[in-house]
């Protein structure tokens, strides 16, 4: 992607107050996150080059609530990587992607997060079972929110 397209992105979601920007073109796929602060340029990261475990999330600055910190099973928990609406499958007439006690591997799809009417595919960064799903399907997630655990 041309570098001034890239800068084009940062200057209009900086601008205009957005949190979030998803574009895709081709192959190349780049989501610019607005860091919240005035005069921020945003940060931007490339999908493709770099894999989605080695982007670390900010240290989170607001308590969370007691409901997700003591979840029934012990794991790995899949977080959500944005705001949106979680989506167990494609569409409504689709089998879910994973169910309770499905063997998963690293790279499979686990749900779609719908943010600003792109469908954003989450994938599983480990190996195990689905032990708990701990979202229901149209519910509005935020970021860093727990959505399966994985052991």
């Amino acid at each position: 992607m041309d570098l001034r397209k890239l800068k084009t992105l940062i200057d209009l979601v900086s601008e205009s107050g957005i949190s979030e920007l998803e574009v895709n073109e081709g192959e190349d796929r780049v989501r610019i996150v607005n860091a919240g602060s005035q005069g921020s340029n945003g940060q931007v990261f490339y999908a493709n080059p770099v894999p989605a475990q080695n982007v670390q999330p900010p240290p989170a600055t607001i308590a969370t609530p007691a409901v997700e910190a003591a979840p029934a099973e012990t794991g790995f928990i899949a977080r959500s990587p944005m705001v949106g609406t979680f989506y167990r499958a494609a569409n409504p007439e689709s089998p879910d992607f994973v169910k309770v006690g499905d063997t998963v591997k690293i790279g499979q799809t686990l749900c779609i997060i719908e943010a600003m009417k792109l469908l954003n595919e989450i994938e599983s960064e480990k190996d195990g079972v689905i032990k708990q799903i701990l979202c229901e399907n149209g519910q509005g997630v935020e970021f860093d929110q727990p959505l399966f655990i994985i052991t």
